[in-house]
């Protein structure tokens, strides 16, 4: 009588680990530090009107919080005593691209945020709507696609 050798079932295989591609050498862009009167204040604008997640927190002095597509972040540190801004001079503009530009402004409008601009098509051909954050700094919702890796070409409008 023969011998029968057990056989052992092959295990299955190892899952394919999907490697993150790696950074391409030189400068990258990691996130915007805004200076804030109210840190709280701020956190909550950015958290419940704009949908971003807050990953770290010193509370009254910093928070980090990233966009809710994306992956961009943004920081948030409060100003040092006797420090003062002046949004309106301090050249910080923050732009968050937005599909579906107007229905989310739509939707802010319905929890009470206050446009300066609605969404408008921009000479430079993408949709633009502007808006304040609570310490006046303007940040720039727009939705330009596939066009905002291209040369920028300007339209008349008017016509």
């Amino acid at each position: 009588m023969a011998s029968r050798k057990k056989t052992q079932a092959k295990p299955p295989p190892k899952a394919k680990r999907r490697l993150r591609p790696q950074a391409a050498t030189g400068l990258a862009f990691n996130h915007a530090m805004v200076y804030v009167t109210d840190v709280a204040r701020s956190q909550a604008f950015y958290r419940d009107a704009l949908g971003f997640r807050v990953v770290d927190e010193y509370p009254g002095a910093y928070a980090r919080l990233v966009a809710p597509a994306g992956g961009s972040s943004i920081a948030l540190h409060c100003l040092e005593p006797g420090q003062r801004i002046d949004p309106a001079c301090q050249g910080l503009r923050l732009y968050f691209e937005v599909v579906g530009l107007e229905r989310f402004c739509r939707a802010l409008a319905s929890r009470g945020v206050v446009l300066d601009q609605p969404p408008r098509l921009m000479p430079w051909g993408w949709k633009h709507a502007y808006l304040k954050d609570p310490d006046g700094h303007e940040l720039s919702l727009y939705h330009a696609g596939a066009a905002r890796l291209r040369p920028t070409r300007m339209r008349d409008l008017d016509h």
